[in-house]
């Protein structure tokens, strides 16, 4: 078979497998290499140190350092669940970013991309030297997912179709197979649109249509691993996992994102909208259990809290101290208690200056011992 050929087949196998796109690029060096270099010299990648390491960098430059030999990508991309913005609030639920309403993605791509390694070498006929991810290696996913067809980078960051929006995830297989590469790019059709810039309401949207992730809320409520800013703590509102605040407001999303019949991205009861002060109470077994298989595993139990007791302290209510206040005195995790502190600062009366001078008298974390002594400054 010409590789013509072979490359059709292995894209038919691709959509069989359940994939919603797919596309082929060349192995050629990324042009957009010192871009994200100086991304990372910025600092724009926060505190996600295996962005900036000797090897992140130079495997991101090269592709032959990742896959010696490599003649050919294989792009993938499968969508999930888009999250439309809710009209009518339930009291004290939480969102969550949709891709996380049900199976850690990896989870469910990573032996989809290992059946397909498989059938690519019986179309080839012989062995292929394969590796494959899904948000997993050092590449820049991408630009070779615009380069294989799939889309263009929006302004956003996000790489948006112009048939099913951005709510999808991509995958890679790196091949020392030559294939025939995809021809013909979309276009860029961001225009003169700046609603996602509009939307964000921490402004993390660079022009240069990268992210500073030290002010989006998905980097807040799921990579970072310590305290939130104090100042960036109000526009998390009620976000506790991730974020979908410049998908919803893309156009491309509104007019053609459509939900997946795919059972791994189907919400889970609860997930999506959860209560909030019904999760105050799960313990390390309970939380475990409930995201089981989950994304949301990622933050742990204590960054989950952290997260929820945060939205809670937006809500400024008064019913919630009783609440807040029992966790402050009994919650083992320092990180916990002390945004539970903020939040009660943030809710503010009586009760809650009541609360927080009782904790401070039993504290011993000076971290805590800080945010109630600034919680009670502000509400006295």
């Amino acid at each position: 078979m010409s590789n013509q050929d072979i490359s059709g087949k292995i894209k038919q196998a691709a959509l069989s497998l359940g994939f919603d796109l797919v596309g082929i690029t060349d192995a050629a060096n990324p042009g957009s290499y010192p871009l994200y270099q100086a991304w990372v010299e910025s600092g724009h990648h926060a505190e996600m140190a295996y962005l900036s390491s000797e090897r992140a960098l130079s495997h991101r430059a090269d592709l032959q350092k990742v896959l010696p030999g490599c003649q050919s990508v294989l792009v993938l991309a499968k969508k999930v669940n888009p999250s439309i913005p809710i009209k009518e609030e339930k009291e004290h639920r939480g969102k969550i970013a949709s891709y996380a309403w049900n199976l850690d993605y990896h989870d469910t791509f990573i032996p989809l991309l290992k059946d397909l390694a498989r059938q690519i070498e019986a179309i080839a006929g012989k062995p292929v030297n394969a590796r494959y991810y899904t948000d997993t290696g050092p590449i820049l996913e991408r630009e070779l997912a615009a380069r294989a067809g799939l889309g263009w980078i929006g302004k956003n960051s996000m790489l948006i179709n112009p048939e099913i929006g951005s709510f999808f995830l991509i995958s890679e297989i790196l091949l020392d197979l030559p294939l025939e590469p995809d021809k013909s790019s979309i276009t860029d059709h961001c225009g003169s649109c700046t609603a996602c810039i509009d939307a964000c309401p921490t402004g993390c949207i660079l022009p240069n249509r990268t992210i500073d992730s030290r002010r989006c809320l998905s980097y807040l409520s799921i990579e970072l691993k310590g305290e939130i800013p104090r100042e960036l703590r109000p526009m998390m509102k009620e976000w506790v996992f991730g974020c979908d605040i410049c998908q919803q407001a893309c156009p491309w999303n509104q007019r053609f994102a459509e939900p997946t019949p795919d059972p791994n991205f189907v919400p889970r009861a609860g997930v999506p909208q959860p209560d909030l002060i019904s999760e105050l109470k799960l313990t390390p077994e309970e939380f475990n259990l409930k995201f089981k298989g989950s994304p949301i595993k990622r933050t742990k139990r204590r960054g989950y809290l952290r997260n929820i007791v945060t939205s809670l302290g937006n809500t400024k209510s008064l019913e919630l101290v009783p609440h807040l206040s029992q966790l402050l005195h009994s919650e083992p995790e320092p990180l916990v208690r002390q945004h539970t502190a903020w939040a009660l600062g943030q809710i503010g009366g009586k009760d809650s200056l009541q609360q927080l001078k009782i904790a401070l008298n039993n504290e011993e974390d000076q971290k805590v011992i800080g945010e109630i002594k600034m919680a009670i400054k502000e509400i006295s």
